[in-house]
């Protein structure tokens, strides 16, 4: 039986995969296996035209157990992440597909520490869902209550608020995807006394990720020459990543932000342990930097539940992917888009250097990755013919690149990621492998 729950919570086409009846599943089973009557829950959402749909089937299904259920709206994931764990609930939910267009949606829970919930708790819910005749169904006064708590939302504005530096005299450009945090963060950098311009604030429910955002920073990377800005920020649909744009319109991903922290840190002897926590995905070249200042690269699976916990595990500063999910553990259980921006800010105004300069320092080795839509993409180990296709690409790379082949956990696609010391390389390998895969696992 195919696992309900993804790398990142259950996904899919809304109202085709991710169907209210199933939300309303998931809610009686969540609500049964994370609490008990009376206890509550709260539910944030990205800008979806179907969140709405999804948000009452999922409050409908844990009212029904004896779940009392708070709604937050418009809320970036990491700040429903922050509610979680600042109010008094046992879990929170968010309704977001993240970087995914505007067809997908998605449901991820968050317990009452802000911490997405551990593969044998999203066992239990799925076994629940599987069973749920069996689950309760109070009646009059057992019955669960909906609350508005949209006022909530100026709480993680305020946190957010509090950790950011000084911003006089910086002209920032902000792509907000059309995503959940076109109003936090323009109040967030405003408040601290940035000059700044928003781009993509208007989400009409359909426009969400739609050539903009963190995915598609084009129109960013232009708005930042044409209006001389300082630096840009493109967040993603809900809030968790976040990719940089200098002010020559280069855009910097999570890796430059690892090393900018890192090496800032250890420099000042702030570093310890002398660890970055990264994933399979990150770049060789910030692991040649960082070892040139004596910090160790720790690799995880794909995913910023992986990150945290071996950021737990090893009591390490930050860690995060080159997507730009970043965790800030001081601050954050989970990525953060305007946190990390609000974070590099600060870094470049104490090292009194442009982010240009700052970047010229870390290296980055040529790495592309394709995405191929492939039925059979999670048997792929098993199938002779591709596989030895990989073992191939891995002796031809030998120690001066890397291949990273894995099953999306968030889209129907097989990614095959290829890293080299040259472009030309990289790019051969992995288009010769994507063709492969398509024949081979179709």
């Amino acid at each position: 039986m195919t696992r309900l729950f993804g790398t990142d919570g259950i996904r899919g086409v809304a109202n085709l995969d991710l169907t209210p009846e199933l939300a309303l599943r998931l809610g009686r089973a969540a609500g049964h296996v994370l609490g008990t009557q009376g206890h509550e829950v709260i539910i944030g959402r990205d800008t979806r035209r179907s969140g709405r749909m999804l948000e009452s089937a999922l409050a409908a299904g844990l009212c029904s157990v004896g779940m009392n259920v708070r709604l937050a709206g418009h809320i970036p994931t990491p700040g429903l992440a922050y509610l979680a764990r600042t109010e008094d609930v046992v879990a929170g939910a968010v309704i977001s597909a993240s970087h995914n267009p505007a067809p997908d949606n998605g449901i991820k829970f968050f317990d009452h520490a802000g911490l997405k919930l551990p593969d044998a708790t999203e066992d239990r819910i799925e076994q629940a869902m599987a069973d749920d005749a069996g689950l309760a169904r109070p009646t009059e006064g057992g019955i669960g209550l909906i609350g508005d708590v949209r006022a909530l939302v100026k709480k993680y504005e305020d946190f957010l608020g509090s950790i950011a530096p000084a911003l006089d005299g910086l002209r920032v450009v902000l792509d907000c995807a059309n995503g959940s945090t076109y109003r936090v963060a323009p109040a967030v950098f405003a408040r601290a006394g940035a000059d700044v311009l928003t781009l993509f604030d208007m989400p009409d429910g359909a426009n969400i990720n739609l050539g903009c955002g963190a995915t598609a920073p084009a129109a960013l990377q232009a708005a930042v020459v044409e209006h001389k800005a300082d630096v840009g920020f493109a967040f993603d649909g809900d809030g968790d990543r976040v990719m940089t744009v200098d002010s020559t319109g280069t855009v910097l991903d999570g890796d430059f932000v690892l090393a900018l922290a890192a090496r800032h840190f250890a420099k000042h002897g702030k570093l310890d342990p002398k660890v970055v926590i990264g994933t399979i995905m990150t770049n060789g070249g910030l692991e040649a930097t960082l070892a040139r200042d004596g910090i160790a690269l720790v690799r995880t699976q794909v995913g910023d539940r992986y990150v945290w916990e071996e950021l737990e595990r090893r009591k390490a500063q930050f860690g995060g992917e080159p997507s730009g999910h970043i965790i800030f553990r001081e601050f954050t259980t989970t990525g953060d888009g305007i946190l990390t921006a609000l974070e590099v800010l600060a870094l470049m105004r104490s090292e009194k250097r442009s982010l240009t300069e700052l970047a010229r320092e870390v290296e980055h080795w040529p790495q592309i990755t394709k995405n191929v839509k492939a039925p059979r993409r999670r048997e792929w180990k098993e199938i002779t013919r591709f596989s030895t296709a990989v073992r191939d690409a891995e002796a031809e790379l030998g120690s001066g690149g890397r291949l990273v082949v894995r099953a999306s956990g968030t889209e129907p696609v097989l990614r095959i990621t290829v890293e080299a010391r040259d472009d030309a390389t990289a790019r051969r390998i992995v288009e010769s492998l994507a063709a492969e895969a398509m024949e081979a696992l179709a």
